[in-house]
């Protein structure tokens, strides 16, 4: 499995905003990561209010560190990128903080599509 990103997606839900917003601001001074747009609602499998930080693979030990020391209590849901999108977010997965049940039956429909 060739892996040339992963996806660090910040969970989060309205009560954490005042929490989120500083992370990513700080976010912003770290040099060759991709910020998404902050999710308020479930996008996708995930269950809740999320934020995609796009990581490559050189930078994945660094940024895990800068997330564990400044993740603030917001869970993290990690995933590489390898082009299998089920087993990325199924088998291939670290979390920081609470986990939470992704909604996997939004690859089973894009699948058998």
């Amino acid at each position: 499995m060739e892996i040339k990103w992963y996806h660090f997606h910040i969970y989060f839900e309205d009560k954490d905003l005042e929490t989120l917003h500083p992370i990513l601001e700080k976010l912003k001074e770290v040099q060759g990561l991709r910020i998404g747009h902050a999710h308020r609602r479930p996008v996708g499998p995930h269950p809740v209010g999320s934020c995609q930080v796009t990581v490559p693979s050189h930078l994945f030990e660094p940024t895990l560190q800068w997330f564990m020391r400044e993740r603030n209590g917001l869970s993290l849901f990690i995933h590489p990128v390898s082009g299998d999108d089920y087993s990325d977010h199924t088998d291939h997965v670290v979390w920081l903080g609470k986990p939470y049940k992704l909604n996997i039956e939004f690859f089973e429909k894009r699948i058998s599509v």
